[in-house]
C-alpha cells in the first residue's frame, strides 16, 4: 500500500512477491539504506515517490511487463546510475528522475523513445548518454 516501508532507513534489501502488480505511492520513501530491489516479472505500476530519497540504490531491473512509472519515483536517489526503460512504458510521470545526480546513462529502446518524447523531455538535461 501507500508508504508502507516509509522511512525504513535500516531497510537494505527486499524480495517482492512474484504476484505483485503494483508498488503503492511512497511504499520505500526515505529508505536511506535501500540498496538493491527485484522487481517481479509480474509489475505493471510504480506509484508516486515509490523510492524516493533512497539514496543507497545503486540499480533497479524494470520488468517488461511495467506500464507506468509515477511522479518522482526515482527522486533523489543519489546513487542510481544506470537505468533499463523497458518499451511497455506508456507513462512517466514529472521528475520520475529528479535529482539522480549519478545518473549516467538511461537504455531505452528507440521506439520508447519516440513514444514518450514529450514526458522525457523534463528529464533529458540530467542524462548524460542514452545507450539503444
Amino acid at each position: 500500500g501507500w508508504y508502507a516501508f516509509a522511512g525504513c532507513k535500516s531497510l537494505t534489501q527486499i524480495h517482492l512477491p512474484d504476484s505483485l502488480t503494483s508498488i503503492g505511492s511512497g511504499a520505500f520513501k526515505g529508505c536511506t539504506s535501500l540498496t538493491e530491489i527485484k522487481l517481479p516479472d509480474s509489475l505493471t505500476s510504480i506509484g508516486w515517490y515509490a523510492f524516493a530519497g533512497c539514496k543507497s540504490l545503486t540499480q533497479i531491473h524494470l520488468p517488461d511487463s511495467l506500464t507506468s512509472i509515477g511522479s518522482g519515483a526515482f527522486k533523489g536517489c543519489t546513487s542510481l546510475t544506470e537505468i533499463k526503460l523497458p518499451d511497455s512504458l506508456t507513462s512517466i510521470g514529472e521528475e520520475a528522475f529528479d535529482g539522480c545526480t549519478a545518473l549516467e546513462k538511461i537504455v531505452m529502446p528507440k521506439s520508447l523513445e519516440e513514444k514518450l518524447q514529450h514526458q522525457l523531455t523534463p528529464i533529458w538535461d540530467i542524462i548524460k548518454k542514452i545507450y539503444r
